[in-house]
């Protein structure tokens, strides 16, 4: 794929993010979701915010396929990027569990893309600390 076409993909990527409810989900999944345990996060996916938890786990995990799959540099994305760290660092301490209940490959590529980037274990780390300092 050409360097063009890989930005254009990161353009929409960055277009689709602007969406009204993707924004909303956003601003909820950031602000108000704060997961702990497994029932915690039932709490989520149980109430009238489900549609934009999995929407924006969705989004991410979507957007991690592609660079998975060679059609966006892991480079150029993590160096546009860096929100699907702390999308993944929320729900990383109960993803087993997660995968239990609901989906085997929830956050999948979420997942493989963070394992992927050079230190991304410990980015994820470092918004796990963020995440317990102001909650």
């Amino acid at each position: 794929m050409s360097k063009q076409d890989e930005a254009a993909l990161i353009l929409k990527l960055y277009e689709l993010g602007k969406d009204d409810s993707l924004r909303k989900a956003r601003d909820w999944y950031f602000r108000d979701f704060h997961p702990h345990s497994i029932a915690n996060f039932n709490e989520g996916m149980f109430s009238e915010h489900s549609g934009q938890l999995r929407a924006l786990v969705a989004y991410w995990d979507m957007a991690a396929a592609l660079v998975n799959d060679g059609a966006v540099s892991l480079e150029l994305f993590n160096s546009t990027f860096s929100e699907h760290i702390v999308v993944f660092a929320k729900i990383e301490p109960m993803l087993q569990e997660i995968r239990d209940v609901f989906a085997p490959a929830f956050a999948a590529n979420i997942e493989k893309l963070i394992d992927a980037t050079p230190g991304g274990r410990k980015l994820v780390a470092k918004a796990h600390d963020r995440i317990k300092a102001t909650h």
